[in-house]
């Protein structure tokens, strides 16, 4: 297969000479491994396949899916020049197991025309048996309520954070349930067996058994159910498993260090004793681990198998010499230095190496002074507002370059996105939602929260405020407005405002109406006219079907292509909640509404999210350190490295699975994992408290690989910054790793 344009490096030569059999690849940030692998891909289309067969490739997530189908489509074109699109699949996991299942869905007691719910209707179904559950089961709380909790905060726990830990608990628990192959029927009966008590199992059992009745009554199953599904039919039909092992003779996997027991168990049925079997990914990335059924030592383990050729890509041209040292120390540091020795195996031990001299992709050039560690104590606050000053003075001067804020978590970046805004700031989000469609949410969700209580003096405010918001946004018109907001907060009988008697016209009284500076008495009647023409417009169209209201709203409150684009989105994502959940009315609609305006739950609007992502430039780009794995940025800054978010196991750190309103520090989901695997287990020693230990070590070691991946988005310049965070008691300190590398710094010569 000739090839004029791509000079691969000597690692890489070794790779593109693989012809079969299993081979392992560590590749470290930057290393090109999805070049490198899109590449082997095209070059065993070209030349080591038959017209019935296909190379399949699987991948983590969809926006990984068509970046390798755009670059192996161009490689086969340019380099081979064969038809793209023809001999290579790239699949998910979830994607590959839907490919299998779909061959003989019987076989799997599936009907042919079997639906799939995603996560999202996965996470509405199950949060309405968690809240049934913990409804009836109040008892539940008082075991694990901790007796430092007022008794005034009672009465909201029961109602607002115990509900959403039981979800987090179940979700984990139904997760892992799936993973092992366990049926509600097989737990129901291991638990009467046992001869322990086993509360959160017993929790998580019950949920389990009504989730899977309503995956069953809408004769659907979720992405867990598919994968298990699939495995069995690959067990159980060896006619297949011979079809599909004929049609796929060279199995390439992506990410592998994200690998789950039963990825890898289906993956190993595909490939064969005697297959061919391609691993790339890199343990030292693995940040996905908790909760979660990935496992990063699978690969590991994969790799020092005798029959496992294992090849390490260390040379990577994405940063300066200055970054990979400091990644590299991180590593260091962790594996020999750090204060608590049972997570000092949180890396493999590899450094990441630049690009040799004459590399088609050098490395930047830096002077030294690209890594800023600020050694400023922040509140929360004034960190993003720190970062906001820097960025205000660099990106003038550099139009042409890319620059990213990554956060540790998805509330901090909305915060982030909040501050640019004010600032007049360019930027684009890769967070659960972005702010265009986080608005547009919030704005809908007020008046829908008032049209489902028209009686409510302060939700009418509130939805006068979603109407006119962008004179509150004004600082010059806020203040005129905010008379007319108070104003109409104010108890009285509404119907005298919104539909009142010729006599009773509260609009037509002058004494009555609100003073506000700047605006005559004769404006502040017109607006608020204009308010009620609208609300009775809203009121009279809640007897439409809710899609139909919401495009309604939607009219009314917005004029640019893009908000009602994405009514239009949301509205049609209300009507099939509202078809799957016939019973709701407008509360739960509205309140799904306002979870996405909170950045709680997540929608995909027009953005890149769903197909691929190119830094631009001369704009911020504002993700989550989960999120911009494989991207980079000439400029980063990571925030909010403290304690809290990157806690090291010390007894001064907190971690955010434990709640302050459970006893003794207990971590539950961890505990109902525990109580889970004691109760299948031939050995039944569970025993409080030490899951939680032990998920605070593992949480530890999955966040300082968090850390190192966030430092390898940078290709010149990186600034690092802690808060203190939001408690007034026992604020949060710089994380342990931050001083460690500040400590560098300032050392190295």
């Amino acid at each position: 297969m000739a090839n004029t344009r791509f000079v691969p490096r000597p690692r890489q030569e070794e790779i593109l000479r693989y012809a079969g059999g299993r081979m392992a690849v560590s590749a470290v940030p930057g290393s090109g491994k999805t070049h490198i692998l899109s590449y082997l891909a095209a070059k065993l289309v070209a030349t080591s396949i038959d017209t019935d067969q296909e190379v399949l490739i699987v991948t983590m997530v969809n926006s990984a899916v068509d970046n390798f189908s755009k670059r192996i489509a161009s490689f086969v074109q340019a380099e081979a020049g064969l038809l793209p699109n023809i001999g290579y699949r790239v699949r998910t996991l979830h994607g590959l197991a839907h490919d299998i299942v779909r061959e003989r869905p019987g076989l799997v007691g599936l009907a042919e025309d079997f639906s799939i719910i995603d996560e999202r209707e996965a996470t509405r179904i199950l949060t309405d048996i968690v809240q049934e559950w913990a409804d009836a089961h109040p008892e539940a709380l008082a075991a694990y309520l901790s007796d430092t909790v007022p008794e005034s905060k009672l009465s909201w726990i029961a109602r607002d954070p115990w509900p959403k830990l039981a979800q987090e608990m179940a979700t984990a628990f139904i997760k892992r349930a799936k993973d092992l192959r366990l049926t509600p029927q097989a737990l129901r009966e291991a638990l009467g067996e046992s001869a322990h008590l086993f509360p959160l199992a017993q929790m998580g059992l019950e949920i389990y058994e009504h989730y899977q009745r309503g995956l069953l009554y809408r004769g659907a199953v979720d992405f867990d159910d598919l994968i298990v599904l699939a495995l069995r039919a690959l067990q159980e039909d060896n006619d297949l498993l011979q079809r599909l092992r004929h049609r796929w003779p060279f199995v390439l996997e992506d990410e592998a260090q994200d690998s789950s027991e039963l990825q890898q168990e289906i993956l190993e049925l595909l490939v064969g004793p005697e297959g061919n079997w391609v691993r790339v990914g890199d343990p030292n990335q693995a940040i996905h681990t908790t909760f979660t059924t990935a496992n990063p030592a699978l690969l590991r383990a994969f790799m020092a198998t005798p029959d496992v050729t294992a090849i390490t890509m260390p040379n990577s041209g994405r940063s300066t010499a200055d970054i990979i040292a400091l990644a590299n120390y991180l590593v260091d540091w962790t594996t020999r230095e750090h204060p608590v020795a049972a997570v000092r195996d949180a890396f493999q031990w590899q450094h990441i190496e630049p690009t040799p001299p004459g590399d088609p992709q050098p490395n930047p050039t830096g002077d030294g002074h690209g890594i800023y560690i600020s050694p400023q104590k922040h509140a929360s606050d004034a960190e993003l507002k720190a970062v906001a000053d820097s960025i205000a003075r660099w990106l003038p001067a550099h139009p042409d370059e890319t620059v990213a804020v990554l956060v540790p978590r998805n509330e901090r970046g909305s915060e982030m996105a909040d501050i640019l805004r004010r600032r007049g700031i360019p930027f684009v989000e890769l967070l659960r939602t972005t702010t265009p469609t986080r608005l547009a949410a919030e704005t809908l969700a007020h008046i829908l929260d008032y049209l489902a209580d028209a009686g409510s003096a302060n939700k009418l405010a509130r939805a006068f405020e979603a109407w006119r918001r962008e004179e509150l946004a004004d600082a010059t018109l806020a203040p005129r407005y905010r008379a007319l907001v108070r104003w109409l907060s104010r108890p009285r009988p509404l119907e005298d405002l919104l539909w009142p008697r010729l006599e009773r016209d509260m609009l037509a009284e002058p004494e009555g109406l609100p003073a506000a500076e700047g605006m005559t008495t004769d404006e502040a009647r017109e607006l608020l006219t204009a308010f009620r023409d609208a609300v009775q417009r809203w009121q009279q169209a809640t007897a439409l079907p809710v899609d139909q209201l919401l495009l309604t709203l939607g009219q009314d409150l917005f004029t640019d292509a893009g908000s009602l684009a994405l009514t239009h989105k949301l509205a049609t994502l209300l009507r099939q909640i509202s078809d799957m959940n016939p019973t709701w009315r407008l509360p739960e609609l509205t309140a799904e509404l306002a979870a996405i305006g909170r950045n709680q739950r997540q929608f995909l609007g027009f953005g890149d999210e769903d197909t691929g992502f190119e830094p631009p430039r001369g704009k911020v780009t504002i993700a989550t350190m989960h999120r911009a794995k494989g991207l980079e940025w000439d400029r980063v800054y990571l925030v909010s490295v403290n304690n809290y978010d990157f806690p090291s196991g010390l007894p001064h750190d907190t971690y955010i699975a434990e709640k302050w309103f459970v006893r003794d520090g207990l971590n539950l989901p961890a505990e109902a994992l525990a109580q889970l695997e004691a109760l299948v287990s031939s050995y039944e020693g569970y025993e409080e408290g030490r899951a939680t230990l032990q998920a605070r070590l593992d949480y530890v070691e999955e966040r300082l690989r968090l850390l190192y991946v966030g430092i390898t988005r940078a290709r010149k310049e990186l600034w690092m910054s802690w808060n203190t965070g939001q408690r007034t008691e026992n604020p949060a300190q710089p994380a342990v790793p931050l001083i460690a590398l500040q400590s560098y710094m300032e050392n190295r010569t």
